[in-house]
């Protein structure tokens, strides 16, 4: 027994030795016994921090900053329309029911429609940008704001034809949104659509720029961003913003499942709606130039050698009395210059000549039966397609 105490004895007095000498060796020789343990193989990998594990990608996990950034400038719109129905009083008397059966009448009543918009200055008087079909023939426009105040909001101008209208509320402190530079978005950048669908009041939903550079009407100067953020009724006129919150378009419309769709919504872009903006709030409407013509692609045929893609547009019509007949321009015309710049393709041509004031002179290069010609056009200003000039075959 004494032996067996005397060993745990020595043990003991082992062990506290070499706790002592391994405390002295570490205080004077810092790292010491991660340098044994290499020496002998006994590492182990180390985990880095999760702060700096490597990620595939660069994106943020939460886009919440975005929408903090974002969400404050995005407001409800309430527009209230008095709409008039025709109907059929039927008569009292039964005889004259069986007879006549009915009094054509009229007969009103008030029906909402819910929008979204974007508060873009608040220099003076705070202006909002929607949509126009939001507020179109609307008697009583109301703006919730995101703090829960109401104001009433009156109409700037409206321009049909990229679907924009400019609404002026009187209110203090408000949040204006950021605009995105002019970087040019690209398909796979991630959005964020803000709004107010279906009522649900500031509702975001994510996804990405599917496509840019949409064109949905020929005849017009569309610029759409499509994207398969989910756009619904009532996100119309909302934010359509980039992954730090900026403005980068004007949410507009969607192609729903009725149209066996899926995931299909377009935006204006914010460099269009900058330039509407501008413009009504300094004349209360959007002017463009116009040279009185429409176009489409230019036929290229399999044997010709030339690319698949080529360059210009081909006129398929022009107006009596317009700027290109009194200039001399024909159907079937390739034009492949305007002023000093080339011609893409029809829409690129569309968007040049509406950036033109209506009374400048441009000239026109472009291709007739193959031989060259080079022609000055007066621009006129753009009249609206629904209620325009009819073209010359």
């Amino acid at each position: 027994m004494k032996h067996a105490a005397g060993t745990l004895l020595f043990i003991a007095r082992f062990a506290v030795l070499g706790l002592a000498m391994a405390f002295v060796v570490g205080l004077f020789w810092p790292g010491s016994g991660e340098h044994l343990r290499a020496r002998f193989g006994l590492t182990t990998p180390a985990t880095p921090p999760a702060t700096q594990q490597s990620h595939v990608g660069s994106g943020p996990v939460s886009y919440a900053d975005a929408v903090a950034a974002a969400a404050p400038s995005v407001v409800n719109i309430y527009a209230n329309k008095i709409v008039t129905e025709q109907a059929v009083r039927m008569y009292d008397n039964p005889v004259l029911q069986q007879l006549f059966g009915g009094q054509p009448t009229t007969y009103q009543h008030r029906e909402q429609t819910l929008g979204s918009g974007v508060i873009v200055s608040a220099q003076g008087q705070g202006y909002v940008l929607t949509n126009n079909h939001v507020i179109a023939h609307a008697a009583d426009i109301q703006v919730l704001l995101y703090d829960g105040r109401i104001a009433k909001a009156t109409l700037v101008g409206a321009d049909e034809e990229s679907d924009l209208a400019v609404l002026k509320i009187d209110a203090s402190n408000l949040p204006v949104i950021r605009m995105a530079d002019q970087r040019p978005l690209r398909p796979g950048d991630v959005v964020l659509a803000i709004g107010n669908p279906l009522g649900l009041n500031q509702t975001v939903t994510m996804g990405i720029v599917s496509a840019i550079g949409r064109q949905l009407n020929s005849s017009s100067a569309e610029d759409f961003i499509q994207t398969d953020a989910a756009i619904n009724l009532g996100n119309s006129g909302g934010a359509l913003v980039n992954a730090e919150g900026e403005l980068v378009g004007i949410n507009t419309l969607l192609i729903g499942k009725a149209a066996g769709a899926e995931g299909i919504g377009f935006a204006i872009p914010v460099a269009t709606a900058s330039k509407v903006l501008e413009q009504i709030i300094s004349t209360g409407h959007v002017v463009r130039g116009w040279i009185g013509a429409d176009y489409t692609f230019v036929p290229v045929a399999a044997n010709s050698g030339l690319p698949s893609a080529a360059r210009g547009a081909q006129v398929t019509a022009v107006y009596v009395g317009g700027p290109a007949a009194l200039a001399g321009i024909q159907p079937r015309d390739i034009l492949l210059r305007i002023g000093s710049d080339d011609i893409r393709d029809p829409t690129d041509l569309r968007r040049r000549e509406a950036a033109l004031k209506p009374g400048s002179k441009v000239e026109i290069s472009g291709l007739r039966n193959g031989n060259p010609f080079h022609l000055d056009v007066t621009l006129a200003q753009r009249p609206l397609m629904s209620t325009g000039p009819t073209p010359d075959q």
